[in-house]
């Protein structure tokens, strides 16, 4: 699976919601989350073409997951969870 294949539902599904039983609010939320969190990770690493490594889909719903269930409007690169710093941290271009 590539990141630009997931899809909302499947972030739905991952946050344990039934997508036919969210407002059109909470449906644009989820698909502004799934936005900055592929943001991020372009931002994190330096690359553009992030459906190049597999392994970048499951840093999406880690932050997806953490950005839903905390509410935040922004991702705190002090508190990353260590998964997903790990994993950016191996394709990081950014090593300035």
């Amino acid at each position: 699976m590539k990141v630009s294949e997931i899809s909302n539902k499947e972030i739905a599904d991952y946050l344990r919601l039934e997508i036919d039983d969210l407002t059109e609010n909470e449906k644009t939320t989820i698909t502004n989350l799934l936005d900055i969190a592929k943001s991020f990770i372009k931002s994190y690493t330096g690359l553009s073409d992030i459906d190049t490594h597999e392994d970048f889909v499951i840093v999406v719903y880690i932050l997806v997951e953490d950005m839903y269930d905390n509410r935040t409007l922004y991702v705190d690169k002090n508190n990353l969870n260590k998964v997903v710093e790990t994993v950016l941290g191996m394709h990081s271009t950014n090593l300035l």
